[in-house]
This record gives C-alpha cells, structure tokens and sequence, in this order.
C-alpha cells in the first residue's frame, strides 16, 4: 500500500513526486516512458525561470535528478484503470495493479489529429507529431506544419535547420503563438505561410508522403501542393479513459479541479496539462505538482 501514486513523469508527475517524499510518504511514480513526458519532444525552452535556453530533455533530467535522493519507486506500466474502493484506490496496469491512499494524476495530453484521409497511413512515413524526434530525417526537404499556435509556430522554426523549406498552414488569417515566436517565424527565410486553410488530404507513394492537397475556407479552392514531410500541431486532447466513469471529468475529457488540485472524489487529484485549465506550461505544472504534493500529505494527515 502506497501513500500516493502519481500517474505520469512529466514536469508535474516529478514536481508533486519530490513534494511528497519530502513529507516522507510512500511515494510511486507510474511512468510507460521516459521522464518527462511532452517536454522531451521540445527542442528548447526559454520561458522556464532559471534558464536562458535549455533543451526539454536536459530540463527533464534536471528534475528527475533530485528524485534519486528519495526512496520514489518507479514503475513501468501503462495504467488501464483506477478505481475509487473506498478507503484506498487501486490502480491496474496490463498485468499488475497497485493500490495506494491517494493518487495523484499526472496522465497529460496527446496530440489531436487531424482526421483526414492519408494521415493514418502516412504517420511514420512522413507525418509526424514530433519535430525533435524526426526532424533531422527531413533534411533538405519541403515541409508543412498544420497549426497556428505556439507550439506549431516553434516547431516550423526548429524545422528550418534542417528543411529546404517550412510552410505553415492555418485556418485563419493570423497567428495564434505568443508575438516573440511569431516575429521570429515572419523574419525566417525558410518560412512561408499559407492563410484561411486546412488539410485537405495527405497523398504519397507506397514509401512516403509527396504532396498534400489544401483547401481555402474561403473560396472551397483546392490546390496540390508537394510536400516531403506533414508535422501537425492542431492541439490535445486529455489522457483520462483510465478514470472515465469516475465522474471526474469535463464533457471534453479534462479534468475538473479546484484550487488545491482536489477531484470531487476524496483522495483524488489532478496535476499538469490533464487538468480543466487556461494555460498549458511547464511552469504552471510544476506549481500544481507543489500544490499536489502537499496536498496529499494534508490529506492523509485528515484521515488519522
């Protein structure tokens, strides 16, 4: 029996890990990769206090680091279920499951597709969510980022280094990233934009993607145009099916905290980018994972 499980290793999963082990819980960490989460996929930082420029990876590390210092366990597992039995809750993996007197939800959000037709034939084959992970394949190529808002905008940039040259399409007629990012992309070369637009269809050959056909929401034009590589940044969506039913959740799948963090079930909490919240960064995780952290202890505490 754990005092507290937290499900996920990102910014707020470690954050709320290290809050709680300093109270001298039993503390868990439920983690299917490396710690971290979405901030690995980032090529640089440069909002995060304390660091002019860091890699995601490196920051990741970084605060991973503290945690080797207290007995966290760390297991591997993709956690399928968790249930509310009462005076504890338990948590299933594939094969296992675990029980604990609080759990923490660090869970995150992944990509949001598209849904056109070619992407899910093409993923890995040229269409891409991750350009840190498969930029580097793209070398001298032409290539399209589908989004408009900070992350679709760092990415095009990040891109660069390695593309011939990076298009960004978007279904409006301006950016939505913050105004630094986007006087950086409108003063790149490489970068060109293609306004008022969507994905119409990702087309290619038996190996790859070739050219993606677009269409103008203003005038339902449709046009080709050739492409090596599609790396799409449309946003998330919550990774919460493994509580569903627990009534903890928003119509769109987000979870509903209040100001502690606390679930409306007892015991509950949520942290991070998995939570019912404006804004999506790495410093407001780790300030809910503080907040969680403690939290949990408090709330232990109440039960004796």
């Amino acid at each position: 029996m754990y005092d507290t499980l937290i499900i996920g290793s990102g910014p707020a999963g470690m954050t709320a890990a290290l809050y709680a082990a300093r109270s001298n819980l039993k503390v868990g960490i439920i983690e299917q990769g490396a710690p971290g989460g979405q901030m690995n996929n980032t090529s640089e930082i440069e909002n995060y206090p304390g660091y002019d420029n860091i890699s995601g990876p490196e920051l990741s590390m970084k605060m991973f680091e503290p945690l080797e210092k207290f007995d966290v366990e760390h297991i591997y597992g993709i956690v399928q279920k968790v249930e509310d039995m009462g005076d504890f809750k338990r948590v299933s993996t594939e094969d296992a499951y675990f029980d604990a007197k609080a759990i923490i939800l660090a869970t995150g959000a992944k990509y949001r597709l598209l849904n056109v037709k070619g992407e899910e034939t093409f993923t890995s084959r040229g269409v891409s969510y991750c350009a840190v992970c498969d930029g580097a394949f793209f070398r001298n190529q032409d290539l399209l980022v589908v989004g408009g808002g900070d992350s679709a905008v760092e990415e095009a940039i990040y891109l660069t280094q390695f593309a011939k040259s990076v298009t960004i399409v978007h279904r409006r007629d301006q950016l939505r990233a913050q105004k630094i990012l986007q006087e950086r992309a409108f003063a790149n070369d490489k970068v060109s934009f293609i306004w008022d637009s969507v994905v119409e269809e990702i087309q290619g050959d038996n190996i790859k993607v070739s050219n993606v056909l677009i269409k103008n929401l203003k005038t339902n034009e449709i046009s080709n145009h050739a492409f090596g590589g599609v790396f799409i940044y449309v946003g998330m969506l919550p990774v919460t099916s493994m509580v569903e039913g627990l009534g903890i959740c928003d119509q769109e799948g987000w979870v509903v905290t209040d100001d502690h963090m606390r679930t409306s079930l007892p015991g509950i909490f949520a942290i991070g980018d998995v939570r019912q919240k404006d804004l999506r960064q790495i410093t407001t995780a780790v300030g809910e994972g503080a907040t969680a952290g403690q939290g949990v202890y408090h709330y232990l505490e109440s039960l004796k």
